[in-house]
């Protein structure tokens, strides 16, 4: 049976000793019949991460992780917190502070200092560009996170690829196991 984590956030998110991504704390998860993607629940999660379209219906959808990815993303990014008193009231959540600086094409600006060094600028924009993805305020405008993932691999140039396409019934078994993404592999359109 599928399973809604509701907490996905990057403390929850842990490498192996092979540097394999794994997400943990499924103590907020709950198990979904396998005919639904969108269950109403009692909205649970860390506030910053909260997809706010869960957070104003109560409807928790597969596409409520991706946003929260989308979150985590930015926290990779940029160095930040989700949400921060540190930036000015405007700018104290992420999400809002990353979209008006990568709107002002300042996404430069408001990278963290490793990140900016280690990677050429346009893997950057393409990551950004895949986190406004996650985060669009309608759920049914984001991608999959099959789509995430795959767009991640292209990103990087990984060999991966192969492996991805050679794998995809395992990966696929997993997702839906571990966190509930949908495997139809379409993108939504802007």
């Amino acid at each position: 049976m599928p399973i809604f984590h509701r907490d996905v956030k990057s403390s929850n998110i842990v490498l192996d000793h092979n540097y394999t991504a794994k997400v943990s704390d499924f103590g907020v998860s709950r198990l979904v019949p396998m005919d639904q993607n969108q269950m109403s629940t009692l909205v649970q999660g860390t506030f910053g991460y909260l997809d706010p379209e869960y957070f104003r219906t109560g409807h928790l959808t597969t596409k409520s992780v991706v946003y929260s990815f989308g979150i985590v993303l930015l926290e990779f990014l940029t160095g930040e917190k989700p949400v921060s008193s540190k930036r000015s009231q405007d700018d104290a959540n992420l999400a809002l502070y990353f979209i008006s600086h990568l709107k002002g094409d300042h996404l430069e600006e408001i990278l963290e200092e490793n990140v900016r060094k280690e990677d050429s600028i346009e893997q950057l924009q393409d990551v950004a560009k895949l986190a406004m993805n996650c985060l669009r305020l309608s759920g049914e405008r984001r991608s999959t996170m099959k789509n995430v993932v795959q767009e991640l691999l292209r990103i990087s140039g990984s060999s991966q690829n192969a492996c991805m396409d050679e794998n995809e019934e395992v990966i696929e078994a997993s997702l839906s196991r571990n966190t509930s993404f949908p495997s139809d592999g379409s993108p939504n359109s802007s």
